[in-house]
């Protein structure tokens, strides 16, 4: 933590040799409440990782610790804020910070779990799947949002797209 900084309301699972990380806008209410990425029960993150198989079972949104151990980790932009995006304050999202975290982390991708993330990351505009530019050595991925408020852009082929660049991946990663 930074002197005079808050601490963030959910803490990065970054470390080196991680073969994904998902990265999202901000906290919800009920991540922040609940101190676990995507708890909100009509959230479909983790029934999307185990559906695309990227984990071996269905985890409850507390469980996020042992996701490493998959090589999975997961960070947002927002890392002092929490709700909705049209409720975060101006200036909420640190891009900055963002790319130096998987600068330094270096996983072979960095999946978006929405395109208001990758909008604000990447600055532009962007459909689904494998984007042309890096973070470092780290290829980017934009994922439908699994949000329940995004429910009428839910397509979990991104999601199975991402798993098969996840297969492709020299193994073991951790």
């Amino acid at each position: 933590m930074l002197r005079g900084m808050p601490d963030p309301i959910l803490p990065d699972l970054l470390q080196p040799g991680l073969a994904l990380v998902f990265c999202g806008t901000a906290a919800g209410r009920r991540s922040a409440e609940e101190g676990a990425y995507y708890a909100h029960p009509g959230n479909l993150f983790w029934r999307a990782l185990h559906a695309v198989e990227l984990t071996p079972r269905l985890f409850a949104p507390v469980e996020f610790p042992l996701l490493p151990a998959l090589g999975i980790g997961l960070t947002d932009l927002a890392k002092h804020h929490m709700g909705n995006d049209d409720e975060l304050p101006r200036g909420a999202f640190d891009v900055d910070a963002l790319r130096e975290r998987i600068r330094h982390h270096a996983p072979h991708l960095l999946a978006f779990t929405s395109k208001a993330a990758a909008r604000a990351a990447l600055g532009r505009a962007t459909g689904y799947g494998l984007q042309p530019e890096c973070f470092g050595s780290t290829r980017l991925f934009v994922l439908p949002s699994p949000s329940g408020q995004a429910r009428g852009h839910w397509d979990l082929a991104p999601w199975r797209a991402l798993a098969d660049e996840v297969r492709l991946l020299p193994q073991p990663r951790v």
